[in-house]
């Protein structure tokens, strides 16, 4: 019996006889399996055998307190230590339970568990700033076994998380060094280091992603390599034998790994390093005295910015090398010494890894046009406050008319006492806003210094401004809360 084509064909190849016309339906699987590359996962025992050695436990100390109630172990308080910035509610720092033998008060207890690596054969060592942050003591045990009492190399950099300690030895194995800019998206990595104080660990995944923002001074390294609490401080190393980063923190809601890990860019760490072990023992980063955020598609189109780029000054605080320079709340910092800032992240980061001292050079959007500054980079302080403006005082002003209404907006001329504590040339303040104002964020006591790319000196010249508004379109509004600026977006047709 004669069958037709369509009974001859299992369903899978028929759905590729569909969509391949011309093509020999009967051997198409086939022909797909053997060009389908063929990979298998990577052999990692000659990278473990060869940079284990190099890499460390380490354990730290501090004296004991009283005890008081219950405490789960020690692993689970380093965990709460390090992902919840303190230990678990009512329990005994050290691990320590109630009547346990041994542990007095005054006597040194363990305090939690961590990884490193060595940098140089006389023994220094690079880890977390978190794993040896307080201690009293701290222990580092060798792949062979040997244990030593080490010291922490100046001041552990908080921002970064890196820190170096120092133990006394000499002949000691290395890690070699890997170039992060070679680091591809879907590289194999492995991870080596000491969970819950299990030495010698070894894991391995791929890179997940590259330039992870997840702190002001560093872009993180994400992977999907299992880290967990004692991992801290260990090599992320590619298959080339390299370390590319320090397993630093893990994404988690149940207290467990779930697939996300960061790691410390090899690169960004070995800079701290060489400041740690520098004269002065400490990081010297640079600054210029801006807070910022982010630039919007919305507001790079609505001021022809072009596209999305820069960081968007909020404020500017007094006396600071950008306010020296002529830096502006509302201005957008498109470039840092010829350097591109493609993002707000990219500016701490650049100014940061500058001398402070140095001359520097920033390009600033403003009003539709560029303008280079120059400017002194100052040192940032630690632990510095912010400082914030006092409210505004409010006085008796002109009232705005019926275009600013028209929009839901109730305006008043901006008196001179409120320009000099804003240190604006000029502007209205908003009274009362509804409707299309009220929609883009707009709320009493803000002050608008620019419509578009029109900077607004009186209600007149923002009467004018409005007036001129395309309605169709939305239009971006310069407004400064407080020492803060940000554009907020009119849409007036909604």
């Amino acid at each position: 019996m004669q069958l037709s084509l369509k009974q001859t064909l299992s369903p899978l190849a028929l759905a590729l006889a569909l969509s391949v016309p011309g093509a020999l339906v009967a051997t198409a699987p086939a022909a797909l399996a053997q060009s389908a590359p063929q990979r298998g996962v990577p052999d990692f025992t000659e990278l473990a055998e060869q940079v284990s050695p190099a890499v460390v436990n380490i354990r730290t100390l501090e004296r004991a307190r009283a005890p008081s109630g219950a405490a789960p172990d020690e692993e689970m308080q380093e965990f709460f230590r390090r992902f919840f910035g303190q230990p678990i509610p009512g329990a005994p720092r050290g691990g320590q339970r109630p009547g346990q033998p041994g542990q007095g008060e005054g006597e040194s207890q363990p305090r939690g568990v961590g990884s490193g690596f060595i940098l140089s054969t006389d023994g220094f060592v690079l880890t977390n700033a978190h794993v040896v942050d307080g201690a009293e003591e701290v222990i580092v045990t060798l792949a062979d076994k040997r244990e030593f009492k080490a010291r922490v190399v100046g001041t552990p950099d908080k921002r970064t998380d890196v820190a170096v300690i120092k133990i006394e030895a000499s002949g000691l194995p290395t890690v070699r060094i890997g170039d992060v800019s070679r680091l591809k998206v879907g590289e194999w990595v492995m991870a080596i280091g000491s969970p819950f104080g299990l030495e010698n660990t070894v894991t391995a995944g791929i890179v997940s992603a590259k330039q992870r923002d997840t702190g002001d001074y560093l872009p993180f390294i994400q992977t999907d390599v299992a880290i967990n609490p004692g991992n801290s401080g260990g090599p992320l190393i590619n298959l080339r034998g390299e370390v590319v980063g320090i397993n630093s923190q893990i994404y988690s809601r149940s207290g467990g790994f779930m697939g996300i890990s960061f790691a410390i860019p090899i690169d960004e760490a070995i800079r701290v390093a060489d400041q740690l072990r520098g004269p002065t023992g400490r990081v010297s980063r640079g600054r210029i005295g801006v807070a910022i955020d982010q630039v919007t598609k919305d507001v790079a189109e609505s001021i022809g910015l072009g596209k999305v780029q820069g960081a968007l000054v909020r404020s500017v605080e007094a006396g600071s090398p950008a306010d020296k320079a002529g830096v502006e709340a509302g201005d957008i910092i498109l470039r840092f010494d010829g350097k591109p800032i493609d993002r707000a992240s990219d500016l701490p980061r650049q100014v940061g890894n500058t001398k402070p001292g140095s001359r520097s050079t920033v390009t600033v959007f403003r009003r539709g046009s560029q303008r280079d500054l120059s400017l002194v980079v100052a040192e940032i302080e630690p632990d510095r406050s912010e400082r914030r403006a006092s409210a505004p005082q409010r006085e008796e002003r002109p009232r705005g008319s019926a275009a600013a209404q028209s929009l839901g907006l109730t305006v008043s001329e901006l008196g001179e006492a409120q320009r000099k504590e804003l240190k604006v040339k000029g502007g209205v303040r908003v009274d009362a806003a509804a409707e299309a104002a009220a929609r883009a964020g707009l709320r009493e006591g803000d002050v608008i210094v620019a419509v578009g790319n029109t900077e607004i000196a009186n209600l007149r010249e923002f009467e004018t401004a409005i007036g001129r508004i395309d309605r169709s379109k939305s239009v971006a509004l310069l407004v400064r809360r407080g020492d803060q600026a940000s554009y907020l977006l009119l849409r007036p047709s909604r």
